[in-house]
């Protein structure tokens, strides 16, 4: 018998967060915080030895499947297993969750109440990504609401209670939508419930039926990716969390959003989809343009970061609406691209205040003499987040803008406005990150910041956790395929299962053209399209 990879990852880090009241500590988390960080690490060798050892990239199928029988009156089994939608985002989650974890060693609060939730968090959101069963994601979806609360409302900032409430009603609200959908995908049809994706997919819903569930779980993940106007808890909470929070909300947080996007939406509810789409598209634009106008306009330095964050996943529901196996492809890239960027931009944020003890614009100025190696981090990591060729960023933007452009789903005076509406926001990035730079490190130096504080410069545990960030977002930016290769197979099914649907609209949305296989060319033949990126 194969050994359980996904499943020793999920149970592992949250069977060992329960061991950590035995930890022997003093109370000041020295002992704790090797603990929490050799659990971390392993659960990240868990999911690096799935992959490796049960996982080949070309197929399009469900991989490392563990299946047990739980409770079969009800219709629920623990069944987990990944493909290239869930694969990427297990790794991504593993690897962001060690680094949470080196970067949460200076927490003396409560450190083995800290890490007892840094590590229940851990396994929860790697069970949002591998489960099977729609009834086990709702309850994977609601094991990480809890932690991120109390990490918020314990150790934020001043008005942290406010944010962990808003945190906590927008994502609990929006999970009764994920509910009723299961219940009713799960009952749908008569007979015994069932509610895994494998059974969902090959029922036959009505277009109406789809579209209902489809809108209920547009609002669900729409607070959690976020799309405007529901992303207003994300700058309340990014703006009172500290550093290693601040990484899992940034770099895994975000993307269950997009994956439960895709895997529900496109995958189990293709009809829908086709209508819903446009919408897509349009609040992806919004999202790119609203948010980067935000973040210019920002002078506290944490919430300039978080609009820059939602201004970033606009791109993937443009991707995501595309109709378009680049498109779609560079929506993937892109989360994994901004949840690496993300982490270690935010993380930089935490390592400033720490020495400035001011996120205000205003208040900085004229560090770069005395923190020169920050400033190098911050430089590259900005630079990244702008999207500067050689970069992830920069091919994952770039795969989802050709994708879009080149898809002939739409008019093409749909896609030309689209294209130009959100090239304005790539352009207002470069602006507000270089001239939050300049504000941050040169211009006059605040007298009364450097009288009064230490500037130590960058420390070897902070410039190896960036620089853990930047192997795989240098690597992706000049190698991609080292990226989408491990998804690209289930991408092209996933389009291909766009495209039957497309072809049995017979009035595609937004003066959409309607995009016909060509002859001879039928889904299967899809499947064999060549490698993206």
């Amino acid at each position: 018998m194969a050994f359980p990879w996904l499943s020793a990852a999920i149970l592992f880090p949250i069977g060992a967060s329960l061991l950590i009241p035995f930890v022997p500590d003093a109370g000041d988390g020295k002992r704790v915080r090797w603990y929490a960080l050799g659990v971390a690490l392993i659960t990240f060798m868990f999911t690096v030895g799935g992959y490796l050892n049960g996982y080949d990239p070309a197929i399009e199928g469900l991989q490392l499947v563990e299946r047990y029988q739980w409770l079969p009156n009800l219709g629920l089994a623990w069944s987990v297993g990944a493909d290239g939608l869930s694969m990427p985002l297990i790794l991504l989650t593993s690897f962001i969750t060690a680094l949470a974890a080196l970067a949460a060693w200076p927490v003396s609060f409560k450190p083995k109440l800290f890490y007892f939730l840094l590590l229940a968090m851990d396994g929860g959101q790697i069970a949002v990504f591998a489960v099977q069963d729609m009834l086990l994601f709702f309850l994977a979806w609601e094991l990480e609401l809890l932690p991120v609360y109390l990490l918020l409302a314990i150790w934020g900032a001043k008005k942290r209670q406010y944010a962990a409430t808003k945190f906590i009603l927008y994502t609990a609200g929006g999970s009764v939508f994920i509910l009723l959908a299961a219940l009713a995908m799960g009952f749908q049809g008569g007979g015994p419930p069932s509610f895994e994706y494998s059974v969902l997919a090959a029922k036959h819903f009505g277009t109406g039926f789809q579209v209902l569930c489809y809108a209920g779980l547009l609002i669900a993940f729409g607070v959690k990716l976020p799309i405007v106007p529901l992303h207003t808890w994300l700058p309340d909470a990014h703006g009172e969390a500290t550093a290693p929070v601040h990484m899992l909300l940034a770099g895994i947080l975000l993307k269950m959003g997009g994956y439960a996007l895709l895997r529900f939406n496109v995958q189990l509810l293709p009809d829908a989809h086709v209508q819903f789409a446009p919408l897509l598209v349009v609040l992806g634009v919004v999202n790119i343009i609203y948010a980067a106008l935000t973040s210019f306009a920002q002078r506290n330095l944490k919430r300039k970061i978080a609009y820059s964050s939602i201004s970033h996943m606009g791109f993937v529901l443009i991707g995501i609406g595309s109709f378009s196996a680049l498109g779609t492809s560079g929506a993937m890239l892109q989360m994994v691209s901004h949840g690496l960027i993300g982490a270690s931009l935010f993380f930089l944020v935490g390592a400033t205040y720490d020495r400035t003890h001011t996120l205000q614009l205003d208040e900085m100025g004229g560090v770069g003499q005395s923190m020169r190696k920050m400033f190098a981090l911050w430089t590259v990591c900005s630079l990244a987040s702008l999207a500067l060729p050689g970069m992830s960023g920069f091919v994952s933007e770039l795969m989802v803008f050709v994708g879009f452009a080149t898809s002939e789903a739409y008019a093409l005076s749909f896609r030309v406005v689209i294209a130009v509406l959100a090239a304005v926001g790539v352009i207002l990035t470069p602006i507000y990150l270089l001239s939050m730079l300049r504000e941050i490190f040169f211009g006059k130096e605040n007298a009364e910041l450097v009288a009064h504080t230490h500037l130590v410069d960058a420390e070897p545990r902070e410039i190896y956790v960036i620089s853990a960030l930047l192997v795989p977002i240098i690597g992706i930016g000049l190698y991609p395929r080292l990226m989408t290769d491990s998804y690209r197979a289930s991408i092209e099914a996933l389009v291909a299962r766009e495209e039957v649907a497309l072809g049995k609209t017979a009035n595609p949305p937004a003066k959409a053209v309607m995009r016909r296989p060509p002859v001879g060319l039928t889904p299967a033949a899809l499947l064999q399209a060549p490698a993206l990126g």
